[in-house]
C-alpha cells in the first residue's frame, strides 16, 4: 500500500516538473496592461474573455504572464491617469478597449505596443495609417464600420418593426459618431424612415432624452454603443421598455439585458482574439506589421420576451436569420 502511494505521488511530481521548469521569477513575467472603458461590475466578462484567450495560447497568470486591469467606469477623462499608472509599472503591451481608450493610449506612449479592441474607425480616428499596414505602435480589432454596419441596423429594425417611420438615435455627444450617423442617414430615405438625433453626455440626461422621444412621437430607437451607453445598458433598456419603444442595439449585451434586438460582432470574441496579438508581439512581431482585424461574423439576437411585452410580432424572415433567440 505504501509503495503504491509513493509511486502515485512520484508520478504526480513528474507531471508537475515541466511547469516548474518553465516558470519565471515574478519580476521577469511579461506584464500586460488591460484598460477598459466601462466598469468592472458591468464588463468583467470582457476581461474574462481576454484571459480565456491567453489561456488557450498557453499563458497562465502568475506563471508566465501578468495582467494589470484598469477600469474607467464610463468616464473617458480617467484614461490618461489609468494609462500613466500602467506605464509606471513598465507594462510591455497595453490592451485598450474603445476608441477613446485607444486615442488616449496613443497620446500616452509612442513606444509601448497598443492593441485596441472595439474601435469603430481606426483609420478615421488617426490610430493607424491603414488597416493592412498600421505603421505605428497600434493595431487591433475593429467593429467593422466599413461594412455599412449602421445602415444594417436600420434595415433590420425596419424589417422587424415595419410600422416605425420615425426612429430616434441615442448616442453620446462626446464620442465620434459621424460615421455611424452618416450610414443611417444614407439608408433612411430608401427605408421610408425619418431619423431624429438624441445626444446625451452623461447618465443624468437619459430620462430627459427618452421623455423627448415620447413627446416627439418616435416609433423606434437605435442606440449607438460607446462606454457611456454600454455601462448604462440596463437603464437604457428599462427606459425603452417603459416608453414602449422597440429598439435596436449594436452589442448583444443589450438584448441579453432585455433589449428587443441587437446586431453586430461578438465583442467577447473580439477580446478573446486580442490575446493572439499579445502572443505575436511577445514573440517579436511589431504592431506596425500586424493588420487590423475586422469581424468576419455578425450576430443577430432577438429577445422574444421583450417583443411580446411591446406587442411587436417579429416576422419569420427575421427570426430565421437570428443567431440567438431569447425566450
Amino acid at each position: 500500500m505504501k509503495r503504491r502511494l509513493f509511486l502515485r505521488t512520484a508520478g504526480l511530481g513528474a507531471l508537475a516538473m515541466p511547469l516548474v521548469a518553465e516558470a519565471q521569477p515574478a519580476g521577469n513575467l511579461p506584464r500586460i496592461g488591460f484598460v477598459e472603458a466601462g466598469s468592472r461590475s458591468a464588463n468583467q466578462h470582457f476581461a474574462d474573455a481576454f484571459r480565456a484567450g491567453l489561456r488557450e495560447l498557453g499563458y497562465v497568470e502568475g506563471h508566465n504572464i501578468t495582467v494589470e486591469e484598469r477600469w474607467a467606469d464610463g468616464r473617458i477623462e480617467r484614461f490618461p491617469d489609468l494609462l500613466a499608472d500602467l506605464l509606471r509599472l513598465k507594462v510591455q503591451i497595453i490592451v485598450a478597449a474603445s476608441g477613446a481608450g485607444a486615442i488616449a493610449a496613443k497620446k500616452a506612449t509612442a513606444s509601448v505596443p497598443i492593441i485596441f479592441v472595439g474601435v469603430s474607425d481606426a483609420v478615421g480616428l488617426g490610430l493607424v495609417e491603414s488597416l493592412a499596414r498600421p505603421a505605428g505602435n497600434l493595431t487591433g480589432l475593429s467593429l467593422g464600420v466599413a461594412e455599412g454596419l449602421a445602415g444594417k441596423w436600420l434595415e433590420l429594425f425596419k424589417e422587424a418593426v415595419p410600422r416605425a417611420s420615425r426612429v430616434a438615435v441615442l448616442f453620446n455627444r462626446l464620442q465620434p459618431n459621424a460615421t455611424w450617423l452618416g450610414q443611417m442617414q444614407t439608408a433612411a430615405p430608401t427605408l421610408g424612415v425619418k431619423l431624429a438625433a438624441f445626444p446625451v453626455q452623461d447618465a443624468n440626461a437619459l430620462d430627459g432624452a427618452f421623455a423627448a422621444m415620447t413627446r416627439d412621437g418616435m416609433g423606434g430607437l437605435i442606440v449607438i454603443t460607446d462606454p457611456l451607453t454600454l455601462r448604462h445598458r440596463v437603464r437604457i433598456v428599462e427606459l425603452a421598455g417603459a416608453r414602449h419603444l422597440p429598439a435596436m442595439y449594436s452589442f448583444g449585451d443589450f438584448s441579453r439585458a432585455g433589449g428587443l434586438m441587437a446586431y453586430g460582432p461578438n465583442v467577447s470574441e473580439m477580446f478573446r482574439r486580442a490575446a493572439t496579438y499579445v502572443d505575436r508581439i511577445l514573440k517579436g512581431a511589431r504592431p506596425a506589421d500586424l493588420p487590423v482585424e475586422e469581424p468576419t461574423k455578425f450576430e443577430l439576437i432577438i429577445n422574444l420576451k421583450t417583443a411580446r411585452a411591446l406587442g411587436v410580432t417579429i416576422p419569420p424572415s427575421v427570426l430565421f436569420r437570428a443567431d440567438e433567440v431569447i425566450q
